[in-house]
């Protein structure tokens, strides 16, 4: 009896799970994170919405225009507050980016050419036309410089809506869009990296490349320790603020840089657990200090064996997810509603390359891919399914008041507020609509799929 017990017992200790649950528990996660902060957001939103249409509207615009600083001897930064949060604080935001891009080209969607053909054809529909209707409309007009307003996919909206939604959308649909709205992200870093910075410094820049340098120095004779990255990242983050480059595109190539394995194999921790399990058995004491090295050893083993990239993005994504991001909305999206700007030419080209531009361009380049034999569509998921993910990656929130607050004058500003916010409740409301209609077939189907 002694005997198997023994031999069942290293099956009750063992943990593992299945390949296919270790690749989709991140995927289910980053959803979970992203629906949830999608209603954040929405919070946020209305907050700053309430507040710049009351009577404290000019108290909040103070507010957020307080000087500050940091200063140490003869150097400074001096910021108002909306910079710091839109300059310093998204700068995580795109670090964060950059991880969720680096985690798909490694063992994502976008790892599988064929696979991810399909989405990346979409995003770059979706980010071309809307382009082309904005400058169709504001070509030699003083918001000529917003054209890339609504080129973006907010994907914590798109992911909330979805989930709402259930079952009457497949998870192939669910897939696409966050592999979409990836590429999305990446297209919006190249637009702003090459179109939205001015009066480029090559010393800085340089000087940031040798920064790159070293984290890669860093990495490659095995530096684990976090806060010596941060004080590597955060000259970068300096240098690229001083150089012109929007300082958050060195968020996105500092998550790019994070390494994707794992610094200790599971044969190397299952053997340190082994003869920490061995030590424990055998009256262990914690006064000698080879004992203190071997806790030592274990504790770095388990810590080491999840990659840099997987455990930094899971601690920071929430922060972000319900801290950043929602403060971004808060001191940005607040705008005082007037019927008649919503007709401003800005308003209007944003509002059409949003609601129109973005399902024209995903579908379309979808088609043409699916139509040159380049993609395919996947299990379940039917073009009126695809012309509904397109409605709904109209919602260009974050990103598009980003790319509104670098492209845009302060007079023409609220304009573009204004466009985003109108375009993106529009395409929230009709790809809504349009897959409650036709996710209903959906849903009979796969119900019928399942009974089988």
């Amino acid at each position: 009896m002694d005997e198997r017990q023994e031999t069942k017992q290293p099956e009750r200790i063992g943990w593992p799970n299945s390949l296919a649950e270790e690749l989709a528990r991140p995927f289910v996660r980053f959803l979970a994170i992203e629906s949830a902060s999608g209603f954040l957001l929405l919070a946020a939103t209305i907050v700053a919405l309430a507040l710049m249409n009351s009577q404290y509207a000019q108290d909040f615009e103070y507010f957020l225009h307080l000087p500050v600083g940091l200063t140490i001897g003869n150097w400074s930064v001096r910021e108002t507050l909306v910079h710091v949060i839109n300059d310093g604080l998204m700068t995580l935001f795109f670090f964060v980016v950059g991880l969720e891009i680096k985690r798909e080209l490694v063992m994502g969607e976008l790892r599988d050419p064929r696979k991810a053909a399909l989405p990346i054809a979409a995003a770059l529909g979706g980010m071309v036309v809307p382009a082309l209707i904005y400058l169709s409309l504001q070509y030699g007009q003083p918001g000529e410089s917003g054209w890339g307003i609504p080129m973006a996919t907010d994907i914590a909206f798109v992911v909330g809506f979805l989930n709402l939604l259930g079952r009457r959308v497949p998870h192939s649909l669910k897939i696409m869009m966050l592999s979409l709205a990836i590429v999305d992200d990446i297209g919006a870093v190249l637009v702003i990296a090459f179109f939205y910075s001015k009066g480029v410094h090559w010393d800085y820049l340089g000087a940031a490349g040798i920064g790159f340098a070293m984290v890669l120095l860093l990495n490659r004779i095995g530096v684990r320790r976090v806060p010596v990255y941060v004080l590597v990242g955060a000259g970068i983050w300096y240098l690229f603020f001083k150089s012109g480059v929007h300082p958050t595109v060195a968020g996105v190539l500092l998550g790019l840089l994070t390494p994707a394995s794992a610094w200790i194999g599971d044969k190397v921790l299952l053997e340190v657990l082994d003869d920490f399990a061995h030590w424990l058995r055998h009256g262990a004491t914690r006064e000698d200090h080879a004992d203190m090295t071997r806790i030592g050893r274990v504790l770095f083993g388990v810590r080491e064996c999840v990659s840099p990239l997987e455990r930094l993005e899971t601690v920071l994504q929430p922060w972000v997810a319900f801290g950043i991001m929602p403060v971004f909305a808060l001191a940005n999206a607040g705008v005082a509603l007037h019927i008649q700007r919503v007709m401003d030419p800005v308003a209007l080209a944003v509002v059409l390359g949003l609601v129109l531009g973005k399902p024209v361009g995903i579908v379309l380049f979808s088609w043409l891919a699916v139509k040159l034999g380049i993609a395919r569509l996947p299990q379940r998921l039917t073009w009126p399914l695809v012309i509904g993910g397109g409605c709904l990656g109209g919602i260009g929130f974050t990103m598009s008041l980003f790319i509104a607050n670098l492209g845009l004058d302060k007079d023409l500003l609220d304009a573009g507020k204004t466009g985003i916010l109108t375009g993106s409740c529009l395409s929230a409301l009709i790809g809504c609509i349009w897959l409650l209609s036709v996710g209903n077939g959906h849903r009979i189907n796969a119900g019928a799929a399942d009974a089988r």
